[in-house]
């Protein structure tokens, strides 16, 4: 693998995070996973685990995604994880020692953040890969929000003032560029 190789990163597209405000997303990541793999780039997919005494358990009340089938990936992009890299984490971002080993092993330096949800968790990893010296991008209209649009919108308010505004994209600018399509 050359060392500074693209990931696109699949940011918890787990049953527990699709609801109604998030769920037109996950045909459009499908189709956007199946593209970037069909060019044999790599793909990263999250999945975030909460326990018993979590922060989230004891600052916000939620229990959720403790368990199958809540904290199982959408369905849909079971075929392309078999084809990726998959990594539990149990805090917004795909920063964790587990991380980092493998973004290390795989020469990834340029992280293409998608998924659920734009205001934290994708949010997040893209912060982390700009703090950390990597090229962070995130595929705003290949990420959504259980919260809704709104919360959608902030993320990507947020995200443009912390990883630079030209680092919010499109899916059609990756097609057109990195897939050569």
């Amino acid at each position: 693998m050359t060392a500074d190789r693209p990931v696109l990163v699949v940011t918890d597209m787990q049953n527990g995070f699709v609801r109604e405000q998030s769920a037109h997303i996950v045909p459009v990541v499908v189709d956007l996973v199946r593209r970037w793999q069909e060019s044999g780039r790599d793909t990263l997919f999250t999945r975030y685990l909460n326990y018993p005494d979590s922060p989230f358990e004891r600052f916000f009340g939620w229990r959720k995604l403790q368990s199958a089938p809540e904290t199982d990936i959408v369905p849909e992009l079971v075929p392309y994880a078999k084809h990726g890299a998959v990594l539990d984490k149990t805090i917004y971002s795909p920063f964790t020692s587990d991380g980092e080993r493998l973004f290390k092993q795989h020469g990834w330096k340029g992280f293409y953040f998608c998924g659920i949800a734009t205001e934290s968790c994708v949010l997040k990893g893209a912060v982390d890969a700009f703090e950390r010296g990597f090229t962070p991008w995130l595929i705003a209209d290949a990420s959504a929000s259980h919260a809704g649009p709104e919360a959608h919108a902030a993320g990507l308010l947020v995200a443009r003032r912390f990883i630079g505004p030209g680092q919010v994209i499109s899916r059609h600018s990756i097609t057109s560029v990195i897939l050569n399509d």
